[in-house]
C-alpha cells in the first residue's frame, strides 16, 4: 500500500491531482483510514500504467541475443527470421537485440524492451527460442509481461542453445560464484574457469 504522496509521485501526479480523482470517482484509494489518510496499492499501480496502452496502437517486438561478438552470424541470422516471422504475421514490429550472456538481466536490449513493456508500448514480444530472453529467470519476465497483458511468442519451442554459448554462461556461473569464496575454494572454480576458457574443443 502506498501513502497518496508516495503514489502520486508514482504516477507522476499530484497529491491535489488524486484528491480530485477520488472526489469524481476518477481513481478512489482502496483504503481511507479513520484519520482521513488515503492508501492506494500495487494493483491500482499496474492498473493506471496499463490504461494509456487502450489509447495507442501497441507494437510488437522482436528480440535476438546472443553471447558473443564470436556469434554475430547467428545474431544475424536470427533477425532474419524473426523479421521473416513477424512480416507474414502482418505485425507492426521493432527488432532489439543483445550480444550479451543470457544468465544476467543487465543486458541494454532486454533493459529497454522492459521499460517498454512498463510504458504499454508492447502488444508482444517474439523470439526465436525461449532461452534468447533469459538462460535462467524467464518466468520472472513471463510475469512481468502478464502483468502488462503482453504475450509472448516463442517461434521454435526446442532447446537450440549452442556448446559455445552454454559454455560462455557457466563461465559467468562460475566467476559469480568465485568472487564469494576465498582461498583454496577460490582458486579452483579459477582453475576451472581458466580450464573451460582454455579448452579449444568448446
Amino acid at each position: 500500500m502506498y501513502t497518496i504522496s508516495k503514489f502520486a509521485k508514482m504516477i507522476g501526479v499530484t497529491p491535489k491531482t488524486l484528491r480530485e480523482w477520488n472526489k469524481s470517482g476518477k481513481l478512489i484509494p482502496t483504503l481511507v483510514k479513520e484519520n482521513g489518510y488515503r492508501y492506494y496499492s500495487e494493483e491500482q499501480f499496474y492498473e493506471y500504467l496499463r490504461k494509456p496502452a487502450a489509447k495507442q496502437e501497441r507494437m510488437t517486438i522482436g528480440y535476438c541475443r546472443v553471447s558473443s561478438v564470436k556469434q554475430k552470424d547467428e545474431l544475424e541470422r536470427q533477425v532474419e527470421i524473426v523479421k521473416t516471422y513477424l512480416v507474414a504475421k502482418g505485425y507492426s514490429f521493432d527488432v532489439i537485440t543483445d550480444i550479451s550472456s543470457g544468465v544476467h538481466f543487465e543486458k541494454r536490449g532486454l533493459l529497454r524492451l522492459t521499460d517498454l513493456i512498463i510504458q504499454g508500448e508492447v502488444e508482444r514480444v517474439v523470439v526465436l527460442y525461449k532461452e534468447q530472453l533469459l538462460r535462467f529467470g524467464f518466468e520472472l519476465f513471463e510475469n512481468l509481461c502478464k502483468r502488462f497483458d503482453v504475450t509472448i511468442e516463442i517461434i521454435d519451442n526446442t532447446d537450440k542453445a549452442g556448446e559455445q554459448e552454454l559454455v560462455e554462461d557457466l563461465i559467468q556461473i562460475l566467476t559469480v560464484f568465485s568472487r564469494r569464496l576465498q582461498g583454496k575454494q577460490a582458486n579452483m572454480v579459477k582453475n576451472m574457469i581458466q580450464e573451460l576458457m582454455d579448452d579449444d574443443s568448446c
